[in-house]
């Protein structure tokens, strides 16, 4: 089933990308995460635009922050995806879509990565993953204070790791905030972590819940088609050396290019 809903993304993605030849982009708004030239802010989410933004991953987020929440998920309705808003948001906030203003606010905004992955966890189960407990929401916050943050989606083998920290060794569990970033591998020298999608975006891109539910519904495709992104510790060690502006206009420029 992955692999022919793969097969028939890919060849909707080609048909986006034939179209954009010959079609004016779609319209523009400024929002703060376009202020920096993270997204083009689509006002509406054709259902071909929304695999695309399914076939890029959590990195599209931004792209998505002014598009209608209603039409967001009438389009991925449409477009036959194994993910929906709707049941985003049944399962993280037990209400369905029709009960939410096109802002997608109902109260429920998560602060932390562990409220996070408790929601995504529960967004998971939704879709029938059956090991939806081994995946992690993560963050890398090394640029906070710039307004950048390296978000990832990990599946983590165990909830109780042993990892070198720059506090030392630690053992860590869910109680910990250290938990929340990503290991490769354990105190040990074993592998731990495999990535499975990554984005380096500005912090207001999941401020609010509209794109906190954006996120989970994207990065739940990711995991529903065997997504890897083992690309990602190379760009975790130029962020923290502090080349993450770097690292978000060169995905930028590829991301401009696919979705428009």
């Amino acid at each position: 089933m992955i692999l022919n809903a793969l097969k028939n993304t890919s060849a909707m993605v080609a048909i986006v990308s034939l179209a954009a030849c010959a079609a004016p982009p779609p319209p523009q708004v400024t929002h703060p995460a376009h202020a920096i030239g993270v997204g083009l802010g689509y006002i509406v989410a054709s259902p071909l635009l929304i695999l695309v933004g399914l076939v890029e991953g959590i990195a599209a987020v931004p792209y998505f922050l002014d598009a209608d929440l209603h039409q967001m998920n009438n389009a991925m309705v449409a477009s036959k995806s194994q993910v929906n808003l709707d049941r985003t948001y049944r399962a993280a906030y037990k209400t369905s879509i029709d009960r939410v203003t096109p802002d997608g606010d109902t109260g429920q905004i998560f602060r932390h990565m562990r409220e996070a992955t408790h929601h995504f966890r529960s967004v998971l189960r939704a879709y029938g993953v059956a090991d939806a407990d081994r995946y992690v929401l993560t963050a890398v916050r090394t640029a906070d204070r710039d307004g950048f943050t390296l978000y990832a989606v990990v599946h983590r083998p165990s909830d109780r790791i042993r990892v070198k920290t720059t506090s030392g060794v630690r053992t860590l569990t869910s109680a910990d905030d250290a938990y929340f970033r990503p290991y490769a591998r354990d105190a040990s020298g074993r592998s731990l972590d495999i990535v499975i999608d990554w984005a380096g975006v500005p912090r207001t891109t999941i401020r609010t819940q509209k794109g906190q539910a954006i996120l989970m519904t994207l990065a739940a495709n990711s995991v529903l088609i065997n997504r890897r992104s083992d690309e990602y510790w190379g760009v975790e060690q130029r962020w923290i050396r502090g080349d993450y502006r770097r690292v978000v206009n060169e995905r930028k420029v590829v991301l401009d290019r696919r979705m428009a």
